[in-house]
Formats: C-alpha cells, sequence, structure tokens
C-alpha cells in the first residue's frame, strides 16, 4: 500500500486498534491528521460490532472508507471489495471431500480466491456527497440503494 500510496502522491497514515474505545480514539488522531479516505484492513476484529462503529465514525467524520468484507458494506461502510466467501466455502468443502477420499493435506496446494465482489453502498455514497462513477457502479456485484 506503501508503495502505491508514493507513486500517486498521497501520505500514508497507519493506525491500529484491537478494542472498541481504541478504534474510537484511532479514528479521532485520523481525523486530527486531516485524512481523506480510509482503508480498513482484512481481520476478524473489523466485523460484527466493529463494523457498525467503523461505518458510523465514518459517516459522522464523514470520510469515505473502503473495506475488505460485505460486512461492512452492509453495515453503512462505503464500499467493500473481498474475495467471496461463498466461493471460499465452496473450496473448503472441496478440499474437505478431497481429504476424506485420503489426500494427504500437505499434498493439496494453497488456494487463493479466484472469485471477488465489488459492494457498494450507494446510500453512504448519498449521504458523504459523493457520485459514484457509472462504471464502478457496473462492475459493481452488489449495489445497497
Amino acid at each position: 500500500m506503501q508503495a502505491a500510496v508514493d507513486q500517486l502522491g498521497y501520505k500514508l497514515v497507519v493506525a491500529s486498534a484491537s478494542t472498541a474505545s481504541e478504534v474510537d480514539t484511532a479514528f479521532t488522531e485520523l481525523v486530527r491528521q486531516r485524512i481523506d479516505a480510509l482503508a480498513v484492513a482484512a481481520h476478524a476484529f473489523f466485523l460484527g460490532d466493529r463494523s457498525h462503529q467503523l461505518a458510523k465514525l465514518a459517516l459522522l467524520h464523514r470520510v469515505p472508507a473502503i473495506y475488505a468484507f460485505r460486512e461492512n458494506a452492509l453495515a453503512g461502510g462505503l464500499i467493500s471489495y473481498s474475495g467471496s466467501f461463498a466461493e471460499s466455502y465452496r473450496q473448503a468443502g472441496i478440499y474437505t471431500g478431497r481429504i476424506l477420499k485420503g489426500d494427504k493435506p500437505a499434498n493439496l496446494p494453497v488456494q487463493t480466491p479466484t472469485k471477488f465482489e465489488l459492494v457498494i453502498n450507494l446510500r453512504t455514497a448519498k449521504t458523504l456527497g459523493l457520485t459514484v462513477p457509472f462504471g464502478l457502479l457496473n462492475a459493481a456485484d452488489e449495489v445497497i440503494e
């Protein structure tokens, strides 16, 4: 991410949190530093209650954010782009079947996601005063209106 930010001429600000109160503190610091956008890491911590907390903070401070999980966009986040959980579970089922039929797990290749899903929350975009380009909307797997 640092290389991409450098190439585009932006500044990368990194914050971390491992509790709900640390999320609030980190967001306050990011806003103090006048961030233009937020990219939330792919970590299970940012699901569930944190999905709603992050979406609420981003809307409150009018910060567009992209997330690594579909659930974040469903919770009110602007955009998510991630591997398909359904496809991952399907692959896990295939691997389970192969292991049950005698394949050794060590002999199975590491799988990476092959299907990615782009979810755009238009309600959030409108709240932030953003217009989502038609090309991006057209590429989306799901648009929340």
